[in-house]
């Protein structure tokens, strides 16, 4: 089960639009949200669901609105949860800044988004490119240029408009990877996470399938290859173009794209890593108002702070907090993940261009001191 109704309030609770998808949830129902969300906060046990008899709540909060949606059975949480991320997202892209003031300017293209987002309650076209194909928006009136729907809400490929043409045909991939490192005052490594993440800039003709390949450890393992420079990805997610079934047979990532920029796929890798940026620090105390902290780098910085404050005679011991640390190296990954190759097909046989960018980046990077 998904959701009966969608409602957007203001910051006070008070409704500024609402789409009722199933009609077995009154409409009023709506009016106990806030009361119960002030009492929730009062009481210190705010949760993303709310309970008013037999009808549920499951809301988020996004700048100065409330979206919530109302169901009366037991929903899919995860599910519609998505769904109002998604909500606000495609809404972004309409109105840039989603607010009370976006919402009321517009009206009309919201309930025209929201009558496309959903269906019966369930997910529909929630792909912010091919809805502004046909819901367009010029200031803050909509426009209805073609009354058909276009193909890529019927089509298997709903994430790709058909005719796309580039007089260029390239491929940008950008494989980017944060570091999670937290170091004790005595250099041991107590934890550490690689996050990474290939990233797709895709200008291409047609309906191409795309074919890629890194040096994954499963794929070297059932191929026989050496596997002393390959990669064992963890948590490994999809855009939904890829085609996992055949991942799950061959390990070949294949898809046909999005248009224009996306996240083709993200992976974890929980492993010993050492610091690839190392702080020394030390903290002196002069007397009772003056503190000294020097901290060694790559370059030596020096900070003298004076405080004027009164004379403190007994010292009390102060928790220091860590240093974190904010880096980018570029044409490098820690994890050592390569993109072997790139296959671009299309029927009309045209030559494409892949680029690759290998970017490795400070995630949660912190150093204790002593």
């Amino acid at each position: 089960m998904s959701a009966s109704a969608v409602f957007i309030l203001d910051v006070k609770g008070k409704p500024l639009i609402s789409r009722n998808y199933k009609g077995d949830v009154a409409m009023s129902e709506i009016e106990h949200f806030m009361p119960l969300l002030v009492q929730r906060e009062e009481e210190g046990a705010l949760a993303p669901l709310l309970s008013h008899g037999k009808v549920h709540f499951l809301w988020i909060k996004h700048s100065n609105l409330y979206l919530v949606a109302t169901t009366l059975k037991n929903a899919n949480a995860s599910l519609v949860y998505s769904f109002l991320y998604k909500t606000v997202e495609v809404f972004c892209e309409y109105f840039k800044e989603l607010e009370e003031e976006s919402i009321r300017d517009n009206f009309v293209i919201v309930y025209e988004l929201l009558d496309e987002l959903m269906d019966f309650g369930f997910p529909q076209t929630t792909d912010s490119k091919i809805l502004q194909e046909y819901i367009t928006q010029q200031g803050n009136k909509l426009e209805t240029g073609k009354s058909r729907v276009p193909p890529t809400v019927t089509n298997a490929v709903s994430w790709r408009s058909e005719g796309i043409k580039y007089k260029k045909n390239e491929v940008f991939i950008d494989v980017i990877e944060s570091v999670n490192l937290l170091v004790n005052a005595n250099g041991s490594v107590l934890l550490s996470e690689i996050v990474g993440t290939i990233k797709l800039k895709v200008f291409l003709s047609g309906m191409p399938e795309l074919r890629l390949g890194l040096n994954d450890r499963v794929l070297f393992e059932l191929t026989g290859r050496n596997k002393n420079k390959s990669v064992e990805l963890e948590d490994v997610k999809f855009h939904q173009c890829v085609r996992l079934s055949r991942f799950d047979n061959d390990r070949t990532i294949s898809f046909i794209p999005p248009d224009g920029d996306f996240e083709l796929m993200s992976y974890r890798l929980s492993t010993q890593v050492k610091p690839l940026i190392w702080i020394e620090s030390v903290i002196e105390k002069f007397s009772h108002s003056r503190v000294e902290i020097m901290v060694k780098g790559g370059k030596e910085y020096l900070m003298r702070a004076h405080f004027g404050l009164p004379s403190v005679e007994k010292e009390e011991e102060e928790g220091r907090p860590p240093i974190g640390v904010k880096f980018e190296i570029p044409y490098f990954t820690v994890s050592g993940i390569q993109v072997r190759y790139m296959k671009i097909i299309e029927k009309s046989g045209y030559q494409a261009l892949p680029w690759v960018r290998y970017i490795t980046q400070s995630g949660d990077y912190q150093l204790r001191t002593s």
